[in-house]
């Protein structure tokens, strides 16, 4: 069966990911280090990793391969995901591709070594999250999930 892996932690389209998994019959799996509440749905499988840093991120990444999906904020997960020829998706519903990662992860370098300097004592945070993201997020996800159960 095909999986959604779910990075769990701060997911805010959750709910979005197992109306799509329901709709074509996809496994989801969430990945957390807990607080998660448990789901009723019988395809979803909720995963309690240890404490520890990225311990989410390698679980995920050794267990998605081909015609999975992975929603995920963290840039080093879906690079990982996409070298195991999973498909990796943004909350917002931005996919991340084998041919824009590299740039994504240099970006992702840049700004993180730019924060850390914080030359102009600017605060943190980004941009809230909008009804278009959720809305770009269910278009990406359906379009994914699809062409997954085709190759399937």
């Amino acid at each position: 069966m095909r999986t959604i892996f779910i990075d769990a932690d701060a997911c805010p389209v959750k709910d979005e990911t197992i109306r799509v998994a329901d709709r074509y019959r996809f496994e989801v799996v969430m990945v957390s280090n807990g607080g998660l509440r448990p789901r009723r749905e019988a395809f979803v499988q909720m995963v309690v990793v240890p404490a520890g840093p990225d311990e989410a991120d390698k679980w995920i990444a050794d267990r998605a391969g081909p015609g999975d999906v992975c929603v995920t904020s963290d840039v080093p997960l879906a690079a990982r995901v996409l070298e195991g020829g999973a498909a990796a998706l943004r909350p917002d519903g931005e996919a991340f591709t084998t041919a824009s990662i590299g740039n994504v992860l240099a970006t992702r370098d840049l700004m993180a070594d730019w924060r850390a300097a914080n030359p102009l004592e600017a605060g943190g945070g980004g941009k809230s999250f909008s009804a278009k993201d959720r809305s770009r997020f269910l278009q990406s996800l359906d379009r994914l999930v699809r062409a997954a159960a085709r190759a399937g």
